[in-house]
């Protein structure tokens, strides 16, 4: 790649940690429309947040190289995440050029105190090919510009959480996004949709925090429905899916569950705080033995029109679930 096909950062601000460059990051960006932004390999430490524009006559890119390093400074005391990607000039097209801005390669450190990346607006935003540190919530995409859709698009982004209980890997509200091939980690909750159409292939949420409260961790959790999830992986999370109790008609195809460790005594593939009203097809569910609680699904209430279509279970499991609440719903066998 050769940088002198971008805007270079390193020659307009320090790239050694040596003093925060917030302000020399936006002047760079608000005086440099339609220019992709590079950030060769160092140190960019900021103190407060970065704002990308959304309107296309504005927009620019931004790119960090492998090794480059976007860091919240400890002194950052902002809600906002450290860079928001269409945080001015909201606007709202995919027919103009300039909407497809991105965010492309590299760290973004939140260092235990900053939400790393949101997308406030837009139409084409796009985040891939980087690496979330030690952040309170690694991606948070608003409710979007186009009448509550956002369609962005996160692919190939591996997100490692603060570590507390109120770390979240991705937090969605708009509508309408795409997310696939991502690892997520150190997070109480991998993924939380309050939006519905969004489509989520390949997402690997794994529990690596505290067991305090072990019972309400949860690989994701849609509260609104009418999500589709093709193989999801949540992996020792107390709760692998979690529907709120006004979810329904969300698509589990191929997904999965799996408890390394006996820990924290509570495994459920599939938890509904209202009635069961997803489509889940062909899961696979791996329990440990000697815990407290385990079942394939957990239901507040009865009468869901929910099913499940064929289950594979580690060897066994069936006989000594306890819980067997699932065959209710069943259609096919148990694998």
């Amino acid at each position: 790649m050769k940088q002198d096909l971008y805007l270079n950062a390193a020659d307009h601000m320090p790239g050694d940690g040596s003093r925060d460059v917030s302000d020399d990051i936006q002047r760079l960006i608000d005086g440099n429309p339609n220019r992709v932004i590079f950030f060769p390999d160092g140190l960019y430490r900021i103190a407060k947040p970065v704002l990308t524009p959304a309107d296309p006559a504005f927009s620019v890119s931004l790119k960090l190289s492998d090794f480059a390093v976007i860091q919240a400074d400890p002194s950052w005391d902002s809600d906002e995440a450290m860079i928001r990607l269409g945080g001015s000039h909201p606007f709202n097209t995919i027919y103009v050029n300039g909407s497809n801005y991105s965010l492309e390669g590299g760290v973004i450190d939140g260092s235990g105190v900053a939400k790393a990346v949101s997308v406030d607006s837009g139409r084409e935003t796009a985040v891939r090919d980087l690496s979330i540190k030690h952040a309170k919530v690694g991606i948070h995409i608003k409710h979007g510009a186009n009448s509550g859709s956002s369609d962005a698009d996160i692919s190939r982004v591996n997100i490692t959480g603060s570590g507390t209980h109120d770390s979240v890997g991705v937090l969605i509200d708009g509508y309408d996004n795409t997310l696939t091939n991502m690892r997520i980690a150190n997070v109480f909750t991998g993924v939380v949709l309050r939006s519905a159409g969004n489509s989520l292939r390949n997402i690997h949420p794994l529990f690596t925090v505290s067991y305090d409260d072990y019972e309400n961790s949860c690989g994701f959790l849609d509260m609104k429905g009418n999500n589709w999830y093709s193989f999801g992986y949540s992996d020792q999370f107390a709760n692998g899916f979690r529907f709120g109790p006004d979810a329904r008609g969300s698509v589990l195809d191929s997904c999965m569950c799996y408890w390394y460790s006996a820990n924290g005594g509570h495994q459920v593939f599939i938890r509904c705080d209202g009635r069961f009203r997803s489509a889940v097809n062909n899961p696979k569910v791996g329990f440990r033995s000697g815990v407290e609680t385990r079942a394939v699904l957990k239901v507040a209430e009865a009468g869901g029109d929910g099913f499940i279509n064929n289950v594979c279970l580690n060897h066994g499991t069936e006989a000594d679930l306890g819980d067997g609440t699932f065959r209710d719903y069943l259609r096919g066998n148990v694998i």
